[in-house]
């Protein structure tokens, strides 16, 4: 890429990264301005947290009995027996890595497409404007309630797919390793701090904010009929499954001098 290219290609992010930034401003300052449409959220949060709940649970269940399996074979290869801390080894890169992140991923997948393809919908076919005519503000109307939905439920499946993940973990550990589960907990007690919980569930904080944020702006900029619809959803999955990963390793550094 010569000079050029990478000029224009630098401005453009610069250019998108501040849409988005406005965008959010606009959010948030919609959620603080009569009318509250308390229905509307409580079904957003349905969707996004309720119904979520049996891909995120069986993802990290599983996650939890391969973290097990790997790590424990691993550690008995490098001295016999160790294997009896796996408790705590599965929980830290459970709690602090692969629940929220993987939680989070799922949710770009799932919710963000879903939110880009709804809103990018009502965009092409008008309804968008119909709104406006109404005398509504489509950002306080379509946006604000799947950002609070998503801002608090992302850390409430986290919360939980962390305990399923652990129980995962426990499965393999008692059943192919042989690790009673009072010995299992008990390592887990005696490592883990309330640190490593709380940095996984302070990450998705953050990833919940990307989530809602991106989906719901690629939809509002959906043009083209279906074909854009199409385009929008692709844009709102990748994008946020990118700024999850890279927002991940900031906060992780971030993270560390707080600890």
């Amino acid at each position: 890429m010569n000079t050029a290219g990478l000029k224009h290609a630098c401005i453009d992010f610069l250019e998108g990264a501040g849409r988005y930034c406005i965008f959010f401003a606009d959010t948030v300052k919609w959620i603080f301005r009569p009318p509250f449409d308390f229905k509307n959220l409580m079904q957003q949060m349905v969707e996004i947290g309720y119904r979520s709940l049996p891909v995120t649970t069986i993802t990290l269940f599983f996650t939890g009995m391969v973290m097990a399996l790997q790590i424990g074979r691993a550690m008995d290869k490098i001295m016999s027996g160790s294997s009896i801390f796996i408790g705590s080894a599965v929980a830290i890169s459970m709690f602090r890595e692969l629940c929220p992140v993987l939680t989070a991923l799922l949710l770009a997948g799932r919710i963000g497409s879903a939110i880009a393809a709804e809103i990018g919908t009502m965009k092409v076919t008008e309804q968008i404007d119909a709104l406006v005519t109404l005398s509504a503000n489509p950002v306080q109307y379509l946006s604000v309630p799947r950002f609070l939905a998503c801002f608090v439920m992302t850390p409430a499946l986290t919360v939980i797919t962390d305990i399923v993940g652990v129980l995962g973990g426990a499965f393999v550990a008692f059943f192919a390793l042989g690790i009673t589960i009072d010995k299992y907990v008990e390592n887990i007690l005696q490592n883990i701090t309330i640190m490593d919980f709380l940095t996984g569930i302070f990450k998705t904080v953050f990833f919940g904010i990307e989530i809602a944020i991106i989906a719901c702006y690629q939809g509002f900029s959906t043009t083209g009929g279906a074909e854009g619809v199409g385009k929008s959803t692709i844009k709102a999955v990748v994008i946020s499954s990118m700024a999850i990963l890279i927002s991940d390793y900031f906060l992780t550094y971030l993270l560390q001098f707080v600890e």
